[in-house]
């Protein structure tokens, strides 16, 4: 499907959503084991430990391993509330723009962007906030785009029994901008599609209000 990409470059991501993860949660011996390796990389580097711009940087980036993978972490699929689709609505629901962060299980360097999610109801709705907590959920992990994308539509089938699904993601991958080819700005766009929506009229539905 190449039609997404030509919604243009992403724009940088701007949100004050407060994260769930909570640094008391943390594992005190995994922390230590992470900041342990960390410290190892650093002197392999063959960089000065007490430099003040370095003291204390093995905990610190073991901490943000330990935020960026909180999807890893148990218990931390989100509670999805479903709620009785009492109206009959059989249309089109459609949560476009939700920004998100993950790192690619590659290289261990950040992907981000936005993802744009629709299902159509069968007998059960869901609360529109719930869009962002599963996307976050399986974006706190080593991952790739594409697997994201089927995570995350297979959620919405198992939980919702829906009609139709169908999510885009597009994104921008440092390992493609930082390293390697050096390619700022290339996006990837990946999709998935479950039921009604591989009717082309809804899929064309879809794909017509990402470019509004």
């Amino acid at each position: 499907m190449a039609e997404p990409s030509q919604l243009g470059e992403l724009e940088p991501i701007q949100t004050d959503r407060v994260t769930d993860f909570d640094p008391r949660r943390v594992d005190a011996t995994q922390l230590q084991i992470i900041t342990g390796h960390v410290s190892g990389i650093i002197d392999a580097l063959g960089l000065d430990r007490t430099d003040p711009n370095l003291v204390g940087t093995d905990q610190r980036v073991a901490e943000m391993y330990l935020e960026m993978f909180d999807g890893m972490r148990s218990g931390a699929e989100p509670h999805v509330t479903t709620f009785p689709n009492e109206e009959n609505y059989g249309h089109m629901v459609m949560e476009r723009d939700i920004p998100f962060y993950s790192m690619c299980s590659h290289h261990f360097v950040p992907f981000y962007g936005h993802a744009h999610m629709a299902y159509v109801p069968g007998e059960r709705i869901i609360g529109l906030s719930k869009f962002s907590r599963v996307l976050e959920f399986y974006a706190k992990r080593p991952q790739l785009q594409e697997r994201l994308t089927e995570q995350v539509v297979n959620f919405l089938v198992d939980k919702l029994a829906p009609k139709g699904v169908m999510v885009v993601i597009e994104a921008r991958h440092l390992c493609v901008e930082m390293r390697g080819v050096k390619k700022p700005g290339a996006l990837t766009v990946t999709s998935a599609i479950r039921g009604q929506f591989h009717k082309r009229a809804l899929r064309e539905e879809f794909l017509d209000l990402l470019k509004r």
